[in-house]
């Protein structure tokens, strides 16, 4: 029993490493399975022996698979101008284009203009499109209007993609070792360690799990995103000035304006002051002042 248990740490502890290396491990190589027989432990890529299948049948789910290419997560961002009016239309237009080319649309977001009469004017659509038609899916939207912005993006994630493949294969490895553990513990205390332990690599089995398909779908489809914007809607309509005649007429009476007012603004500050030394000059001409000199009689 108390063997049991440390073969049981020992799984742990090469559990809580199986994420680290690259090479699948199932336990210490001399750990001994009841009757002392050790237990190899799988290469990486290989198939890894079942403990609870007859004949220990290799489980297919353990089997790294090779590459076909790199795995390349792409994603492009478009922003293409349509005709005024046309917005409806060429949203359906892409719709259709999505839909021939085998994918799926995951949003749509369209404003209206409301000095436009509520007619929509610009629009966002994201959609997802088979990886081997992104390319000429983004020549078809070209196809639709001006495109005033595009960019695309790919990340190369075939390192992280074995990395995870090769984690996968050591933790079920793991989890096989203690399901053959389990089948000969004898006391409640020993199942009880080995189904602790059990779970949590069953949870970490699940993450890769998880982490693997959402790399598969994202490298399968890839992203994109189309922001349409309409132009040419109605103005009113302008006189045009080639010469600039109409321009310089505006601005010579505008200058006018402003040097009349610069004087009256002048006139009403001095006019005071003018108008009493003007009375003063008058009085000393007509009638004189004592000490002033007085004109001569003829």
């Amino acid at each position: 029993m108390k063997r049991l248990i440390v073969i049981v740490a020992i799984l742990a502890a090469a559990a809580a490493c199986g994420g680290v290396g690259t090479t699948a491990t199932t336990s210490s190589e001399h750990a001994s399975f009841g009757g002392g027989l050790a237990a190899p432990a799988p290469a990486v890529g290989a198939p890894v022996k079942d403990a609870t299948q007859p004949g220990g049948a290799p489980t297919q789910s353990s089997v790294v698979p090779n590459l076909q290419g790199p795995q390349v997560i792409r994603q492009a961002q478009l922003s293409i101008t349509v005709s005024a009016g046309s917005f409806d239309s060429k949203l359906a237009d892409v719709q259709a284009l999505v839909e021939r080319q085998g994918g799926f649309i995951s949003g749509t977001d369209a404003q209206a203009d409301p000095g436009a009469n509520g007619q929509i004017r610009t629009g966002v659509i994201s959609f997802m499109v088979p990886a081997a038609k992104f390319n000429d899916t983004l020549i078809q939207l070209g196809a639709m209007g001006k495109v005033v912005g595009n960019h695309a993006t790919g990340s190369d994630v075939s390192a992280q993609y074995v990395d995870l493949q090769a984690r996968l294969v050591n933790e079920e490895a793991q989890r096989d070792a203690m399901l053959a553990l389990l089948q000969r513990a004898q006391s409640v205390q020993d199942i009880i360690a080995v189904q602790n332990q059990l779970g949590q690599i069953t949870g970490q089995i699940e993450q890769l799990k998880g982490q693997i398909l959402y790399i598969d779908h994202n490298t399968a489809y890839s992203a994109v995103t189309v922001n349409f914007m309409e132009v040419g809607a109605p103005v009113q309509a302008t006189s045009q000035d080639n010469w600039g005649f109409a321009s310089a007429l505006s601005d010579a009476a505008h200058n006018f304006v402003t040097t009349l007012n610069y004087i009256v603004t002048g006139l009403g500050a001095i006019g005071p002051i003018v108008v009493v030394l003007g009375l003063g000059y008058l009085l000393w001409r007509r009638r004189g002042f004592p000490g002033w000199p007085t004109q001569r009689q003829a």
